[in-house]
C-alpha cells in the first residue's frame, strides 16, 4: 500500500461495532447478527452483506412516529465487514451492556436488531411543547451507535438535586431513568439556542448520562410540534 495511505486502513476487527476515525462506523456482520441502519448510511462494505429498506417489523413500529419525523431504517444482513457514516457526523458508538438509552431520531445511525427498541413520548414536555418530544428508545444487551454535529460531551448527571439544562437542539440522547422536565427562561434567551422568542431548557435530573452535541441547528434537529 502507498506509505501515505496505509495510516487510513482498517484496523483488525475488536468488537460488533467500533469507529474507524471519529466520522466513520465500522460494523463486523455476522449470519443471524441482523443490524438496523439509518437508510443511505452504508459507504462501503466487504463479504457478502444484503439490504432490505423499511422492513416489516420497522414498518409496525414506524406507525407510532407520529411527528412523521422518524428515522426511515434498513435491515442488514449477511457477512463481512459495513462501513457506514452520516454525512461527517462524529459517531459514537455505545455497548449497552442490559442497559437502555432514548436517542433523538435524527443522531440514530444503526443498532443490533436483536435489541428492544421503540417510539415513546417523552413526559412533562407536552405543556411546554404542544405534543411534546418523541424519541427512539433502545435497550438490551447489544450495541448502538449514535452521530453527533461535532465531538460531544457526556454529562454525569449524578444523581444529586442539581438538575442539569440542555438545549433542545443540541440534545442527542439520555439515559430512559432520568427524570425530565421543561422550563422557560426569558432571561437567558440570548444565551442558550439560537431560535427567536423565549429560551426553552429540558431539565434532566436522577442518576444518568446526557449526549449533548455542540451544534444547535433546529433545521438538522427533531422539532417540538405545537
Amino acid at each position: 500500500m502507498n506509505q501515505p495511505l496505509a495510516g487510513y486502513a482498517p484496523a483488525p476487527v475488536t468488537a460488533r461495532m467500533e469507529n474507524h476515525g471519529d466520522h466513520m462506523l465500522k460494523v463486523a456482520m455476522q449470519t443471524g447478527n441482523d443490524l438496523l441502519a439509518r437508510v443511505g448510511s452504508m459507504v462501503a462494505y466487504e463479504g457478502f452483506v444484503q439490504y432490505e429498506p423499511n422492513p416489516p417489523a420497522v414498518r409496525q413500529i414506524a406507525r407510532d412516529w407520529m411527528t412523521g419525523e422518524g428515522a426511515p431504517l434498513m435491515k442488514c444482513s449477511g457477512d463481512g465487514l459495513l462501513y457506514l457514516a452520516d454525512y461527517g457526523a462524529n459517531v459514537v458508538v455505545i455497548n449497552l451492556n442490559g442497559d437502555g438509552i432514548s436517542v433523538n431520531a435524527t443522531n440514530l445511525l444503526a443498532f443490533d436488531a436483536h435489541l428492544t427498541w421503540g417510539v415513546e413520548r417523552v413526559k412533562g414536555l407536552a405543556k411546554f411543547a404542544g405534543q411534546g418530544l418523541w424519541n427512539t428508545k433502545i435497550s438490551g444487551q447489544g450495541w448502538v451507535a449514535l452521530t453527533s454535529r461535532g465531538k460531544p460531551i457526556v454529562v454525569d448527571c449524578g444523581g444529586g438535586e442539581d438538575e442539569t439544562y440542555v438545549d433542545p437542539d443540541a440534545l442527542v440522547a439520555w439515559s430512559p431513568n432520568l427524570k425530565v422536565k421543561g422550563k422557560r427562561s426569558f432571561k437567558a434567551q440570548s444565551l442558550i439556542g439560537r431560535g427567536s422568542g423565549e429560551a426553552f431548557q429540558m431539565a434532566f435530573s436522577g442518576q444518568g448520562i446526557v449526549v449533548v452535541q455542540p451544534s444547535e441547528d433546529s433545521t438538522d434537529r427533531l422539532r417540538f410540534r405545537g
